[in-house]
């Protein structure tokens, strides 16, 4: 039975941070961070729906200019979350271009901006291509608790750790993972698509027996189209079993603070996402930068409970030194001594 969340990171572990999120038969994609996304193609910026930036310096939010190049004039809508002031550093970022011409792009652009602040509460608002990107007020909001997207198969919480400035920390949860049975699908005469998605948020949604589905799909004989009721659909799915829960951790101090927001937020992942700095032999760097060693990244995977755990944004003066880092984290998170 597959996971709903397929992550990768977005450049290599000494490349700027950023977690991409696919998020299978639904043909869209979440991004943590915006930073150099020169590795990802134009189809996979273009799936996006939701990007989360845990704080502002370059190289967590130097990409927002690329990601616009790519989207304006060819994506409706794109929504952007962050922390203490974002609306206006999105705001300032979109008022350093004129844009006397981009109001008569066949395609719209509808950017929603939404802060969160320390204390949970926050605001939005909206910026459209049709009026030159000009700020348009949205609502306050509150949380609700630390979710920061809350949707059908999935949700996205976060809490601020310190880097010097509120930086969140951030988990991805699928709510359920639904199986499909292929043979039984394809005996139907069906094949998957898009469209399972709909059908797994009624069946975990609860929906009634004749609540109609959708069925739609493309292949080489071209596009096909069909509605049946969820009744007839139901014996597509063979279990129901707990969703995936991925982490993504980057840029903060080593503090009994930050741990045990973490702890709090990210217990029992299935996979972490963290940052791994410098070696432990450089700790005095790390607290001066407000950065994590290789030990003590390792130390928190492994407080957390994670199951896996993957390390980035290694500092440059380790090139050609990765295995180095990695072996520290991973001696720490499985309690043994590092070899060597």
């Amino acid at each position: 039975m597959h996971s709903l969340l397929d992550a990768f990171l977005v450049n290599d572990a000494f490349g700027d941070p950023g977690l991409y999120v696919d998020l299978r038969d639904q043909r869209r994609s979440l991004l943590f961070d915006l930073g150099d996304l020169s590795s990802l193609p134009p189809r996979r910026l273009m799936r996006l729906s939701h990007v989360f930036v845990t704080h502002a310096h370059m190289d967590h939010f130097a990409g927002f200019d690329q990601l616009l190049r790519v989207v304006l004039g060819r994506k409706q809508r794109l929504v952007l979350c962050g922390g203490p002031g974002f609306v206006a550093r999105v705001e300032h970022k979109l008022h350093a271009y004129t844009w006397n011409v981009v109001h008569r792009y066949e395609v719209p652009l509808v950017l929603e901006a939404r802060e969160v602040g320390v204390d949970g509460r926050g605001e939005s608002a909206t910026f459209s291509s049709r009026d030159g990107f000009e700020r348009s007020a949205g609502d306050a909001f509150a949380l609700a608790g630390d979710v920061l997207h809350d949707e059908a198969l999935l949700r996205v919480r976060g809490r601020f750790v310190d880097h010097d400035t509120p930086c969140l920390a951030c988990v991805i949860e699928e709510k359920a993972r639904v199986g499909i049975d292929k043979e039984r699908l394809h005996a139907l005469g069906f094949a998957t698509g898009a469209w399972l998605g709909g059908l797994k948020r009624a069946v975990l949604a609860g929906a009634p027996d004749d609540t109609p589905i959708d069925v739609a799909w493309r292949d080489a004989d071209g596009a096909h189209a069909a509605r049946r009721p969820l009744r007839e659909l139901r014996a597509l799915i063979v279990a129901i079993a707990p969703g995936r829960r991925i982490g993504y951790v980057t840029d903060l101090a080593y503090t009994p603070a930050n741990v045990e927001v973490l702890v709090d937020l990210l217990a029992g992942v299935d996979e972490l996402y963290i940052e791994c700095v410098f070696l432990d032999a450089d700790r005095a760097h790390g607290e001066r930068k407000y950065h994590l060693t290789a030990g003590q990244a390792g130390a928190i995977a492994r407080q957390v409970g994670a199951r896996a755990v993957t390390p980035f944004h290694h500092s440059p003066r380790y090139q050609g030194r990765g295995e180095a880092l990695r072996a520290e984290l991973l001696a720490a998170f499985h309690g043994v001594p590092a070899s060597g």
